[in-house]
């Protein structure tokens, strides 16, 4: 890379130039923001904008576009914004806008235009660019705008211009980037969790038989705000007894019974970036002794699989070791039939565990719930799982669903628990891993005593 970025002082400008320096010399990436979505007649949907673009501007208003021009010659690397233009009866009506001018100083950015200037702009900038990056085939009307800034270079080829020959998919750039955390997102993260964990204790003091699952969900949600997350990541699950068999279940809108369990799987967004907690607990305050039972084996399947969060370990490996011990667990307490099964290998193989746990382990988390970043290492010819390193965050969240059905003990019927953690992979040094949402309270005897009266 020839010559150096401008405003490398923010964490935003250093990815932007690591972007640029794995581009092509001379190359254009070009990224827009995520349009705004209108409701009805007077009204758009809550803005957020793209988690890509955020990562690499740390701007938020719509109608953006980023353009990076890679370093070639004695030329250096470029970071262009085109935004909206300041417009003082329209802030009157929808708030502050930066500007072109604003959004350069602001944000480091090394020129700044309108964003009606884009097309424009855009034929000069990709005149004699070898390569194009940008996130092909995600959006027709990004591909629809790049034929036509193409066609406009191609205009001009009688006077020796050229179009770029070669198209990159930015977003795979991306991705790799994303999956690992620096100082800054780790600390927002912390704070995020930390916010995550301590909505699900209030919720869990706060419960009592008979409360409709809509006002535990207030309870989160008024943490979350109270400590100065934005929104919630994303919709909350609140179920109560059977619903919390239903793994994506909603509507939030059930009355508690005493003897119920509530599945609460919650977290909030704070400066873009998620949380992901799930906890479950009696809404009575107290584990009947099939609920602890169930609930043991699966805080024993998480501790499990956290003991392989560390580095050089696969991703799969942290499925693998939840998913035995959940299935001795369910040979142990008869959910699976011991003379069917010569033992926890065959119940895997035939994948009998399925019936009561049918979901992964966890998933990368960041900008998104489920975030940016390959499970496989797509280098090697049979793409493996791929090892954890420090600076991945994930989450670890296995669970057991116990419906009824023929030979399985009534007891356990109606149950659903699942537990989940974010956790940030750390330095083998430095433990192997550290678990962010530890405000979440999650040993049995935690919670009980924390409902206590």
């Amino acid at each position: 890379m020839s010559g150096a970025p401008c405003h490398t002082s923010t964490p935003f400008a250093a990815r932007r130039a690591r972007l640029c320096a794995a581009m092509q010399p001379g190359a254009v990436a070009i990224l827009p923001t995520a349009p705004e979505v209108q409701r009805n007649s007077d009204s758009d949907y809550p803005y957020r904008h793209d988690s890509y673009f955020y990562y690499l501007t740390g701007f938020t208003e719509p109608d953006s576009v980023l353009v990076l021009v890679a370093a070639h010659a004695d030329k250096p690397a470029q970071a262009i914004l085109f935004c909206r233009q300041k417009n003082v009866e329209r802030e009157i009506w929808d708030g502050f806008r930066h500007g072109p001018d604003g959004a350069r100083i602001a944000f480091g950015f090394d020129a700044a235009f309108p964003i009606d200037e884009l097309d424009s702009e855009m034929a000069r900038l990709l005149a004699n660019a070898p390569a194009a990056y940008y996130a092909l085939g995600h959006s027709a009307a990004l591909d629809m705008q790049m034929k036509n800034w193409l066609l406009a270079v191609r205009r001009q080829a009688r006077g020796g211009v050229t179009a770029p020959a070669v198209a990159h998919d930015l977003l795979a750039m991306l991705d790799e980037m994303r999956l690992f955390k620096d100082d800054a997102e780790q600390a927002v993260m912390l704070r995020a969790a930390t916010i995550s964990g301590i909505a699900h204790a209030r919720a869990m003091r706060a419960s009592k038989p008979g409360m409709f699952e809509y006002e535990i969900e207030a309870e989160l949600l008024h943490e979350f705000r109270r400590n100065g997350a934005q929104y919630p990541a994303y919709t909350p699950i609140v179920a109560s007894g059977a619903n919390a068999c239903v793994l994506h279940y909603n509507a939030n809108n059930a009355q508690t019974r005493d003897g119920d369990l509530v599945l609460i799987d919650a977290g909030c967004e704070l400066d873009s970036y998620a949380a992901d907690i799930t906890r479950t607990y009696p809404v009575n305050g107290r584990f009947s002794g099939p609920q602890r039972t169930l609930y043991e084996l699966v805080l024993a399947a998480q501790t499990a699989a956290l003991d392989v969060v560390r580095p050089g370990q696969k991703y799969s490996d942290i499925h693998d070791a939840a998913t035995r011990v959940l299935a001795q667990g369910m040979l142990d307490l008869g959910l699976l039939a011991k003379d069917k099964f010569g033992g926890v290998d065959d119940v895997i193989a035939e994948r009998a565990h399925q019936q009561f746990y049918m979901h992964g382990t966890g998933h990368w988390l960041g900008l998104d719930v489920h975030d940016a970043g390959a499970y496989r290492d797509l280098t090697l010819d049979d793409k493996p799982s791929r090892p954890l390193q420090p600076g991945m965050v994930l989450t670890v969240e296995p669970g057991i669903y116990v419906r009824p059905a023929e030979g399985v003990p009534e007891q356990f019927w109606h149950i659903g628990i699942r537990i989940e953690d974010d956790v940030l992979v750390m330095p083998a040094t430095q433990g192997g891993h550290t678990i962010l949402s530890a405000a979440a309270p999650k040993l049995a005897d935690d919670i009980e005593q924390l409902m206590r009266p």
